[in-house]
Formats: C-alpha cells, structure tokens, sequence
C-alpha cells in the first residue's frame, strides 16, 4: 500500500532555523543541521530546506551550507533559494540534493524550468508557488517572501511550468502558513483538476486530522508542513516530531482500504 507522503519543510534565515507566520514574523528554532539529523533518526519521507533570504538578498546558493545539510541528510533532500541559472542548479545537485526548487527564477525566466529538467531530468525540477487570496476571489502568486504581486494565477502559472518540463509542484499557502488551522483544501482543489504533475500542499497544517481531510480531497497528495513538525503544544515549544508508519497506514487507509476475501 502507497502510503501518504509526509515531508518536513525547513526555512533558513542567516544559517538558522526559522518559522514564520504568514511569511512574516519568524521565530529562531534551531541549528537546521541538528533538525535535519532527527529526522534522520525518525525516518522522513523527504525534506525541503528553503532558504528564505537567498532571492531577497539577491545572493546565490550558499553552497557550503547545502553541502553541509546533504552530507548529514539520509533522505531525499530537496533545497530552494537563489536559485538563478542553470550551474547554479548543477552545482547543488551536485553536492548530494535530489532535487532543486526554483520560485521567483521560474516566474522570471520561465526557460529555466526546461534547461535544467534537459540537463538533469523533470524529476529534480519543482516549482514552488507562494500563493495568496485575494480580496475579492481567486488567487495570486507572489515572490521574495510574498512582497512582490506576478499578478498570475496559480493556475495559469502551474500550467505553463508543466508544459515548460517541471517534475513537481508544490503549492505554499501564505495566507495559512504558520496558524496550523488547517490546509487550503480549495487552492490544491482548484489547481491540482488541472494538472499531472505530482503535487504537494504546505501551509496550515496542525493536525492529523488536517493531513486526513488533504488526502480524503486529493488522494495520495504530498502534504509538507513546518510548525506541525517542529512546534508542540498550545504554547509552540519546540520539540520535532514525525508520525509513525501506523499512523501513516491510518491516514492511507482512509482512502485506500484494504479490501475484503
């Protein structure tokens, strides 16, 4: 049985481990290397580590801090952050990382999505869009810590990114990130009838209730999360946790049951 895929994303911010809170306000957690070594320790599916200022600062990969993070990371790693040309995108691979995560260079220079995935394979090219409500209906797409409007759907942009070679989409929710109040169950709804990409959702996840209600939607969708991993009790304090492999079967199981002789 296929079981849901849960993945820890980790936001860097001048080396240390961050959280924010509708892309804002960010609390210090941590040395990411000491959270990427636990989740070793409790078997993660994967982890996405984006490192939140490389695009704002105009800076490129810190590399020596990738090369850090992959050498200690037993899973399938996936890092974004300053991402801007194709050897950039090698070079990281190139220090153990599975797959590269391209956001405002995708929106800029589109071609970029198909000169990696040519180089290296769609499987290591996702595109990962900052998505925000609007006022009055729909969805926006924003970059550099959600301060800049595309002014595109999430829809239009999932679309041409597909086309253009991507591998995977990941869809984060500026408006829940941080509350842990629950996924945006209609933005994955309204983007994901479109597309065949694999895809996964961040953003408002707390409970496993909430990974439960994501894959009674969308079936075996990628469900990443931040303060649900690392973030316990009413009073957030900070302890890293990872589900179980029964727990897991569980969520699966509510969709996907075992039939019977």
């Amino acid at each position: 049985m296929l079981l849901p895929r849960l993945i820890p994303m980790l936001l860097i911010r001048e080396k240390g481990l961050v959280k924010t809170t509708k892309f804002t306000d960010d609390k210090y957690i941590g040395d990411p290397l000491n959270a990427v070594r636990i989740f070793n320790e409790k078997c993660v599916d994967e982890i996405i580590v984006l490192d939140i200022d490389a695009t704002v600062k105009g800076k490129e990969p810190d590399f020596n801090m990738i090369e850090s993070l992959a050498s200690e990371c037993r899973m399938p790693l996936c890092y974004g952050g300053g991402i801007k040309t194709v050897e950039q995108a090698l070079k990281v691979l190139s220090l153990g990382v599975e797959k590269v995560s391209l956001s405002a260079a995708a929106i800029q220079n589109p071609n970029l999505i198909t000169e990696i995935a040519d180089k290296v394979g769609s499987q290591s090219v996702v595109v990962t869009l900052d998505v925000k409500r609007k006022r009055f209906g729909g969805f926006d797409v924003l970059t550099h810590n959600g301060t800049k409007s595309t002014k595109c759907s999430p829809v239009d942009l999932a679309l041409k990114f597909q086309d253009l070679g991507a591998g995977e989409l990941v869809l984060n929710s500026i408006d829940n990130d941080g509350l842990m109040t629950g996924y945006d169950l209609k933005l994955v709804g309204e983007v994901k009838k479109h597309m065949t990409l694999p895809m996964t959702l961040v953003g408002g996840c707390g409970t496993f209730q909430d990974v439960e209600a994501l894959h009674a939607q969308e079936g075996l969708i990628g469900a990443a999360a931040g303060s649900f991993f690392v973030f316990k009790g009413k009073y957030r304090a900070v302890l890293i946790t990872y589900p179980s492999e029964d727990i897991r079967l569980s969520i699966s199981n509510l969709f996907n049951p075992i039939s019977s002789t």
